[in-house]
């Protein structure tokens, strides 16, 4: 942006007739910051072809409406090997609803017992989250494997969308929990 100014600045300056030692004749009757003008009333118009097509093209919609087509919703795949994939659908949904699930209750029982997340795990917490891991795991893997999309369910406030924001900040804060505690040695709250 610099250089545009720079070049700018030089183009409109004239030039001082001792630096410049071939001068042409008709240099002389022209200074630097000569600009072209129509004669008289004379002016050019200049339109865009772009809005050339806009205006045939609404001038036919009037005439003839297009009905409009009807978007197709993409097919999902159930092979175990797609819902599994890197960017499937499957691994950062479950693993974001079990954040949700350990998050609030790991929150609960520091409130209500005064234990940190790990001595939670330790004194039977573990178990409780083998068996809620297998039962979130499952429960969200069969309406996958029967092909319906999470997108075709997701409605109103609360989409697919926010709930894998809320998965992603659920992960995050399990293990802000985990190295706060475990840096400070006791509870967060």
């Amino acid at each position: 942006m610099a250089a545009s100014a720079v070049m700018q600045t030089l183009l409109a300056t004239p030039v001082a007739s001792s630096l410049v030692k071939n001068q042409s004749r008709v240099s002389h009757l022209f200074s630097a910051t000569y600009v072209p003008r129509p004669r008289g009333g004379a002016s050019k118009r200049v339109q865009c072809k772009a809005e050339l097509d806009d205006q045939m093209n609404s001038e036919e919609t009037i005439s003839t409406p297009t009905p409009t087509p009807t978007p197709k919703k993409p097919k999902v795949s159930n092979k175990f090997s797609d819902v599994f994939a890197f960017s499937g659908p499957a691994p950062e949904r479950i693993n974001g609803r079990l954040a949700m699930i350990g998050f609030v209750a790991a929150m609960a029982v520091e409130l209500s017992k005064g234990q940190d997340l790990f001595s939670q795990i330790s004194n039977g917490g573990g178990t409780w989250f083998v068996g809620t891991s297998i039962l979130l795991s499952v429960a969200s893997l069969i309406p996958l494997f029967k092909g319906v999309s999470v997108e075709s369910k997701s409605d109103g406030f609360m989409t697919s969308n926010a709930e894998m924001w809320n998965g992603r900040f659920a992960m995050l804060g399990l293990v802000a929990l985990a190295c706060t505690e475990y840096v400070s040695g006791g509870t967060l709250l």
